[in-house]
């Protein structure tokens, strides 16, 4: 599986694949249907989902090597992250030393496949929004 193939999993359920979005190791940034944006990272023996409002995502310029304007431009492309200042609104992890005996680094190492089933158990795991009904004459 690569980014792509995911991007259009993620459309079939509803979800954007977020420019940012890494495949080794797997770091996806994904915007939910209600606009929220949620980072799934997988990183030393954990997989971790937060969840942000929003406006938590920023741009941040990466600098040219030189920077000198002579033969490269003084900036460089745009990388898309969460902000630095962002607080969670929610959080879940799946601790893979506790679950599955992982030792040193396991989840880094998950191709993408093998991790896109974790994303969605933990996805299912955020708290859902209350919706109010509001009846229709």
């Amino acid at each position: 599986m690569n980014l792509s193939a995911l991007a259009d999993l993620f459309t079939s359920h509803g979800l954007r694949l977020l420019p940012g979005s890494y495949a080794v190791p797997v770091d996806l940034l994904v915007q939910l249907p209600d606009a929220t944006i949620v980072r799934f990272a997988a990183r030393g023996r954990t997989l971790r989902l937060r969840q942000y409002a929003a406006g938590a995502l920023t741009t941040v310029v990466i600098p040219t090597e030189c920077g000198c304007g002579d033969h490269h431009p003084q900036t460089g492309p745009n990388r898309v992250t969460i902000s630095a200042y962002a607080e969670p609104l929610a959080e879940r992890v799946i601790d893979g030393e506790l679950l599955f005996g992982w030792t040193r680094h396991e989840a880094g190492l998950l191709r993408l496949a093998d991790a896109v089933p974790y994303f969605f158990d933990l996805l299912a795991a955020l708290p859902q929004p209350e919706r109010t009904l509001v009846g229709v004459a």
